[in-house]
């Protein structure tokens, strides 16, 4: 009985924590290019550049003016 216990309690602990992760964005750019997002791009509205996260984790940035489109790519 303890260990069907530990276990639902365990189960019901991490559940919470699958829904955390952050989403991944395809940027389409105007020549054709297509970027994958780690985590939701964020858009410096003072400097027009659009900030993110590449696959490897490094921070990038791209101008607003060469985004065609942003879309989240769905779990």
């Amino acid at each position: 009985m303890k260990k069907t216990a530990l276990l639902a309690f365990a189960f019901a602990a991490a559940l919470p924590l699958a829904g955390c992760s952050s989403s991944n964005y395809t940027i389409h750019t105007n020549d054709g290019r297509t970027i994958v997002s780690d985590g939701k791009p964020k858009e410096d509205n003072a400097t027009g550049l659009i900030k993110y996260k590449d696959a490897n984790g490094n921070e990038q940035q791209i101008n607003r003016s060469d985004v065609k489109s942003m879309t989240e790519i769905p779990h």
